[in-house]
């Protein structure tokens, strides 16, 4: 599979909507993950993301202006014994509760479906880092739009090398019905130093009129601390 610069495959792409990368930092000393949202509607906009205990959660921006919560506010980042848990939806918690209870990453995920948002039935991905920085990604989507069937698909890998990592998202771009992502995690490189350089080269890569929210995180392979970077349009 090519690799490509993680900030070039969002250039590429007008609207990849929530998107998962889980990797390494381009020194090799630290653990990476980012997470992002974009949004198309006022109500999906109408968000930022907020430091948690033990994560991040999304939070209306604006609380008036909140329509529908459901599918939008959730803990998108949650920290567990086993690791860094990173989604797109509720199923951050589902994760957290079944690994708190010994079973596991995909068990908790056979549990769960795409989201119910006719007629784009949104996949959930979710990946779940690991303190050795290998992690697995899965999606949760229809089945070409159908919403009859749902197929779940799960990737497990090892630590990767340096300045490598797996690049996950919901759309393969703008449309109506919005097209779900089709395919393997991509691979993408980073070549970033700290967390907020990482933060700058996806924050500028991203849609200037569809980004809302953006957080990373650089966690220390030898001693387990962390850094984070968050950054909210509105």
């Amino acid at each position: 599979m090519e690799k490509r610069n993680l900030p070039d495959l969002l250039r590429g792409n007008p609207y990849p909507g929530r998107g998962i990368f889980l990797g390494r930092s381009a020194d090799g000393g630290k653990a990476a993950a980012v997470y992002f949202i974009m949004g198309r509607s006022e109500n999906s906009r109408n968000r930022v993301f907020v430091p948690t205990e033990d994560g991040i959660r999304t939070e209306a921006r604006d609380p008036a202006k909140m329509t529908d919560p459901s599918l939008i506010i959730y803990h998108p980042v949650r920290k567990t014994g086993q690791g860094l848990i990173v989604t797109n939806g509720d199923q951050t918690d589902t994760v957290r509760d079944y690994l708190l209870a010994g079973r596991t990453f995909a068990e908790a995920l056979e549990s769960r479906s795409f989201e119910p948002d006719a007629p784009n039935y949104t996949p959930r991905i979710s990946g779940l880092l690991s303190p050795d920085g290998s992690f697995q990604l899965s999606i949760l989507k229809s089945a070409n739009g159908n919403p009859d069937c749902c197929c779940r698909y799960f990737y497990h890998y090892g630590a990767p090398p340096a300045g490598e990592g797996r690049f996950l998202h919901t759309y393969m771009g703008d449309g109506n019905p919005l097209p779900s992502f089709e395919g393997e995690p991509e691979r993408a490189a980073l070549d970033a130093a700290s967390p907020e350089e990482l933060a700058e080269q996806v924050w500028e890569a991203l849609n200037p009129e569809n980004k809302v929210s953006l957080f990373v995180r650089f966690v220390d392979l030898a001693d387990g601390t962390h850094r984070d970077v968050i950054r909210n349009r509105y």
